[in-house]
């Protein structure tokens, strides 16, 4: 698992408008929030997302950006945010290569059954890519918040 002071892991993903998204285009100029979450359109998820688009005026005023990252490919992702009005970018991990490198993709057990899953996770990585939290198994009702008040004390 990842700690705090840990080089955040690159990656570079595309958007739900096909548009790549990488770790280094936000060295040096902002600090990301970086989320994973288990499904698009999904009731946890949608509540995650939707909380962080609301406070995402005032993270973009402390210079910091969110990313919301599933294995669900951009058209899932594109129907999900346009659903729902959600202005987080989502980037879609398909292979499941970015989460793995960040250890969100874990074996789960739900129902008395053990599959392959992703672990609600957030990462707040720096202007430097150093992550400064990693939080691991979260529960999403009032989570960014909790977000917004690390990023506060940055």
């Amino acid at each position: 698992m990842l700690q705090p002071g840990d080089q955040a892991p690159e990656f570079s993903l595309p958007d739900a408008d096909l548009e790549r998204v990488n770790l280094e285009q936000y060295r040096d100029n902002s600090h990301l929030v970086l989320y994973f979450y288990p499904k698009d359109d999904t009731p946890g998820c949608t509540i995650e997302a939707l909380e962080f688009t609301d406070l995402q005026p005032e993270f973009e005023a402390l210079h910091t950006q969110v990313l919301g990252i599933s294995k669900d490919n951009c058209s899932s992702h594109g129907s999900f945010r346009d659903k729902h009005g959600i202005n987080v970018r989502l980037l879609a991990d398909p292979e499941g290569e970015v989460c793995n490198a960040y250890h969100v993709w874990r074996e789960k057990e739900a129902h008395g059954e053990k599959r392959m899953g992703i672990v609600r996770s957030t990462f707040v990585v720096d202007k430097g890519g150093k992550i400064r939290h990693a939080l691991y198994d979260i529960k999403p009702k009032g989570h960014a918040a909790e977000i917004l008040e690390l990023v506060r004390n940055l």
